[in-house]
């Protein structure tokens, strides 16, 4: 059967009026009926398939001309991007490029952000579940979910508007081709001149050339059908023959024109654009060209399809390598799921401890998984659901080892809330001599029990540190009369302080360093002053600083040599409270400057292409080493600290094992007796 016995109108019904020519009827056309449009196969394709993916493409930007702007857009990894990465990128689509063109992009953003951040609340559940928490109560929101949603739904009202306003202006555009074409058709009918039609008819084109875009699902058939009804036209009528051969001669140059470029592109290294020029070749091909002499007719056509199947298939060897590509990163992805699974069945090592490290083996095995790039579309959703599954199931055995721990927790909380019962018995004590130990060692016994219900932790904790406190403030309040030793250190340690204000040094590192330590070493073996007059200390520290400033010496050392003096008065104090404070002063100072540090690193991320000597860059790198020296001078004043505390554990043992052994000696010596 012929293409135009299959040729329907534009409206999709049969032709109700095929040509009386039997041998117009045998001929094939220059463009074959569109069919739907179908993924070109990657290892092989028929000329057919390559005319068909052209022609629903040209059918696509014919509804819209801007349409076709949505080729020069680039298409990125969007799977190796993280959450924050993928908002950023649709906020900036749905910003910068008009609606129509980034469908392809926006479609993958949102499936890609859908899948990750699903993740990540599955993996926010199974924590929540795992300290304990009931699946009922559990909530988790991202302010990213918010933007994306916000961006998501701007492109969504975008694309709603920009269709309906297409929509009347497709349908009236649609009714003037139609009319064309009928118009066209009659004009075999009329009573007119030769000259006359064939003015009539080129008016006829020239009106067709301007009538606008029409729906995408209405192209190829309304073209079909006016470029049947032209070569009927040229076909049926005897037409001047000087005209007609004048029309088909420059209709024949130009195709001519038109194969020689599709011929030339076989040459372009890029594929993908040598395709989209070659999808244009076949637009001005349809749209801008009438038909040809018959006896040129097949020829020609038959040479445009084989130069279009020339660079497709140049384009399916790219597709091929593609898959290769794909290939690898499938072999990656496997990889780290079977790396997960081993994880997961690994019992050797079943503690807090080895479990976190595995929390966080696991957690940087997610992150290649995203990063991997696509793999072959017959396997990705296969792959992303094994990959679920087997992440899902370490969450389930990493819950289960926690939920174990619950009976501990909760003996551990048995274990303080007896501490918190000695507390509030002892702190209206006045015996301070013999309740101090028993508050000093109760406080020390805490930090040795292990963690206790989450939902218990803060509260019990506040009723021990409530009644402690109560004690130590107490202790405080009596001890208000500075002893008359203290007062004599006071006075001594004002003159020290003086003549620390008054020296004028060398100049000589050596020898002047020297001396400040004689003024710190004096000043320690002062002992303690009155507490209401503790502020002589900071005034020490001050005219030491103006001493060390006149010295030519590294930063580290002289904050050490600082800390020394100023430790000696922390751990003589009575309270225990202020060694204990300002250790966790040096902590939460040091995870200030690590989480500094680690958020600068982060940020340098986003200028991995940037040049180093790039101001910017230049002053992260000069903040981050500025950090590192501070946090390098916080961790050796928390070592110094923690041999306070080593050296007053040892005391206390040494201590117990000599009561011990004193008790022991003791019954001994009764059971000779007796």
């Amino acid at each position: 059967m012929s293409e135009q016995d299959n040729l329907q109108n534009a409206d999709g019904k049969k032709d109700l009026n095929p040509t009386q020519n039997t041998s117009v009827q045998e001929e094939p056309t220059e463009t074959p009926k569109a069919e739907e449009n179908t993924q070109p196969p990657v290892n092989e394709s028929t000329e057919d398939d390559v005319i068909n993916e052209i022609d629903e493409s040209n059918a696509e930007d014919a509804e819209d001309t801007s349409n076709s702007e949505r080729h020069s857009i680039e298409e990125k990894d969007y799977h190796a991007m993280s959450l924050d990465e993928l908002v950023i990128e649709l906020e900036k689509l749905v910003k910068n490029e008009k609606v129509q063109t980034i469908k392809k992009q926006v479609d993958t953003i949102k499936e890609e952000f859908t899948d990750k951040f699903n993740a990540l609340i599955d993996d926010k559940k199974e924590d929540f579940l795992s300290k304990g928490g009931n699946e009922i109560d559990f909530h988790y929101s991202n302010p990213l979910q918010r933007s994306f949603k916000d961006s998501y739904k701007e492109y969504r009202s975008k694309l709603t508007a920009h269709y309906k306003g297409l929509e009347k202006g497709l349908k009236d555009n649609l009714s003037t081709r139609l009319e064309i074409i009928e118009d066209i058709k009659a004009l075999t009918d009329l009573d007119e001149t030769m000259n006359t039609k064939y003015k009539q008819f080129k008016e006829l084109q020239e009106r067709w050339k301007h009538a606008g875009s029409i729906p995408r699902d209405k192209y190829n058939n309304a073209w079909n059908s006016y470029h049947f009804n032209v070569e009927r036209f040229y076909d049926l009528l005897h037409l001047d023959r000087d005209l007609r051969d004048k029309d088909f001669e420059h209709n024949l140059e130009q195709k001519t024109k038109i194969i020689e470029r599709a011929e030339e592109l076989a040459n372009e290294e890029n594929t993908n654009r040598a395709f989209r020029e070659l999808q244009n070749l076949h637009k001005l091909w349809k749209e801008d060209l009438g038909p040809v002499a018959k006896e040129h007719r097949e020829v020609i056509w038959e040479r445009f399809k084989l130069a279009t199947k020339v660079i497709n298939d140049k384009r399916q060897v790219y597709f091929s390598h593609l898959d290769a590509v794909y290939e690898k990163n499938l072999e990656f992805k496997q990889a780290i799921i079977a790396e997960i699974e081993t994880i997961t069945n690994d019992v050797k090592n079943n503690s807090h401890k080895a479990w976190q490290t595995k929390i966080k083996e696991v957690e940087s095995l997610r992150d290649g998984f995203f990063k991997a790039g696509k793999v072959p579309i017959k396997v990705n959703e296969a792959t992303w659901a094994k990959f679920k599954e087997v992440v899902k199931n370490f969450n389930h055995k990493k819950n289960d080892f926690y939920k174990s721990l619950k009976n501990e927790q909760y003996e551990n909380l048995k274990k303080k809330q007896a501490l918190v019962d000695i507390a509030e018995a002892n702190k209206d004590s006045d015996d301070f001599e013999a309740t101090t130990p028993l508050m000093k060692k109760i406080q020390g016994d805490w930090k040795h029990i292990g963690h206790v219900p989450r939902k218990d932790s803060d509260k019990i904790w506040k009723k021990f540190k409530a009644a402690c406190n109560h004690y130590f403030d107490r202790i405080h309040q009596q001890r208000n009369a500075a002893s008359e030793e203290e007062e004599n250190a006071l006075v001594e340690k004002e003159a020290l302080l003086k003549t620390v204000k008054d020296t004028t040094l060398s100049g000589e590192q050596k020898a002047d360093l020297a001396k400040i330590k004689e003024y710190i070493s004096k000043w320690k073996a002062i002992g303690r002053v009155p507490g209401k007059k503790r502020k002589i200390e900071s005034d020490f520290n001050s005219a030491l600083d103006t001493l060390f400033k006149s010295l030519d010496m590294n930063k580290t050392e002289v904050e050490l040599i600082k800390f020394e003096n100023k430790l000696q008065d922390l751990s003589s104090a009575d309270d225990p409270r202020v060694l204990e404070n300002e250790r966790a002063f040096i902590r939460k100072k040091v995870s200030e400057i690590k989480a500094e540090i680690n958020q600068l690193q982060n940020n340098l991320l986003f200028f991995k292409h940037a040049d180093e000597k790039n101001p910017l860059v230049k002053s992260v790198h000069d903040t981050i080493k500025k950090h590192q020296d501070e946090l390098a001078i916080w961790k050796s004043k928390l070592n110094k600290i923690k041999v306070i505390y080593n050296a007053e554990a040892k005391a206390e043992a040494e201590a117990k094992a000599k009561k011990e052994a004193e008790a022991e000696n003791a019954s001994e010596a009764n059971s000779a007796k007796e």
